[in-house]
């Protein structure tokens, strides 16, 4: 699994993602300068728009399943492999992403349907099927979206807390605590999933600003802490990105290459920019037009890696614990514990939550993908299915799960960015049409 990982995520995958990321801002002019203007738009009424949630709705739920494990354990497990490198490239693809899932957004806008029920449903399959009529990629993206979501938001989720949940109880029995977990977190999932995508922008709405405030308030506690290590830490990211980092410790050494291709996989799995999950949950807003949903989804990206992301890298390389040759949950445990045990148990809460909203913010993108490939009636078994995976993924080997994310991820982008790259005048002529949305 671990070899066929390395092949998905070789050169020709991130030069295509990365390829794409900068094509895009530059044909679009830097559309990143106008990311303050979505955030303002996300909380902003839009008067006689179409969709089924509100667009704070609508970004919430896309952050509910961005803002998750990756944000956290993805961030030290790609220190860990990629050096200290690997944060600044991980921090430069949510840069640049950006673009992206702004385009993501405004082809899921164009290309939405409306189902005789009054539902809206939208997504890299709609925009492939309907944009660039190509019905066999639209499939292929489904199949990779159902298994990427099942892996990487579903099965690496739960294992991430069970495992942190192990390290902060020793006395416990690591089998009783994955099944403990396991229970719990699929019971808690399936309350969320079963009213569908209204329940999940509910609870989306209330606790994605509350887990992400807890989070980053204690980073900047912890980093506060370290003030005068920040400097070096900042240094020593960038330099590390160009140079790569020598065995040091029970650091192994990364070259650039593993920096790079680390910081990118797990920018990616992150932050979901060309992946194409994002805009399914796009799809459903209420928006006048697809510029608007466009520029409020791009904020995304910012807040999850920019901003998140960007801040558990300081915390970890800021600690030193990156070069013991730590497991990814006990080096990012170590570089909060350091301050005593009241870090730890805010990193523990906010963990557990970002966890728990990736799984039920992904159970809808893998939902509408299954419904796409096998009809409506499949919606209510997957949901008892995906409840079903989020216990597998507590109690099997965290190595087999992570790979298995990395590599449907990487499958999924595959046909997203090829719509996005093809597709891209539809975007700019969208943009050029409603450019009055962005600059207000």
């Amino acid at each position: 699994m671990a070899k066929l990982n390395g092949y998905v995520w070789g050169v020709p995958l991130i030069v295509l993602l990365c390829g794409t990321h900068l094509f895009l801002t530059v044909r679009l002019g830097f559309i990143q300068r106008f990311t303050w203007r979505g955030i303002k738009l996300s909380v902003a009424p839009d008067p006689g728009a179409a969709g089924e949630v509100s667009q704070f709705g609508a970004l919430t739920t896309a952050l509910a399943s961005t803002i998750g494990a990756g944000n956290i354990v993805g961030v030290a497990s790609a220190v860990a492999a990629g050096g200290p490198g690997a944060v600044f490239w991980m921090w430069l693809t949510g840069v640049f992403g950006i673009a992206t899932k702004y385009a993501e957004a405004v082809l899921s806008i164009r290309y939405r349907v409306q189902r005789e029920s009054g539902e809206y449903a939208g997504g890299p399959m709609y925009v492939l099927e309907r944009g660039l009529k190509q019905k066999w990629l639209s499939v292929m993206f489904c199949v990779f979206a159902v298994c990427a979501g099942l892996g990487m938001a579903n099965m690496v989720q739960s294992n991430v807390i069970v495992s942190m949940t192990q390290a902060g109880l020793p006395g416990w029995s690591p089998g009783t605590i994955a099944v403990v977990m396991g229970v719990v977190l699929a019971v808690l999932t399936g309350l969320v999933i079963i009213g569908g995508i209204q329940s999940i922008s509910r609870t989306s709405t209330v606790l994605v600003p509350a887990m992400a405030g807890l989070y980053v308030v204690a980073c900047v506690i912890v980093l506060v802490y370290r003030i005068e290590r920040i400097p070096d830490t900042l240094a020593l990211i960038v330099r590390t990105a160009f140079e790569g980092q020598a065995a040091v410790g029970g650091f192994l050494g990364a070259s650039v290459a593993a920096a790079m291709r680390y910081g990118v996989a797990r920018g990616l799995f992150s932050n979901e920019s060309g992946l194409g999950s994002a805009p399914i949950a796009a799809a459903a807003a209420r928006t006048s037009n697809p510029v608007r949903q466009g520029i409020v989804s791009a904020t995304g990206t910012f807040w999850d890696t920019v901003v998140v992301c960007a801040f558990t890298g300081l915390v970890v390389v800021s600690s030193g614990h990156w070069q013991e040759g730590l497991p990814a949950a006990a080096l990012v445990r170590a570089a909060f514990a350091d301050l005593g045990t009241w870090a730890v148990w805010a990193l523990n809460l906010s963990l557990a939550l970002f966890v728990f909203t990736s799984i039920y913010g992904w159970a809808y993108y893998s939902e509408k993908a299954a419904e796409y490939l096998w009809g409506s009636g499949v919606v209510r078994p997957f949901r008892w299915i995906w409840c079903g995976f989020v216990f597998v993924g507590a109690v099997v080997s965290s190595r087999l799960v992570w790979d298995f994310a990395d590599i449907a991820n990487g499958l999924m982008a595959i046909p997203n960015l090829i719509a996005l790259l093809a597709l891209h005048r539809v975007v700019i002529e969208e943009t050029n049409k409603h450019r009055s949305v962005l600059t207000g």
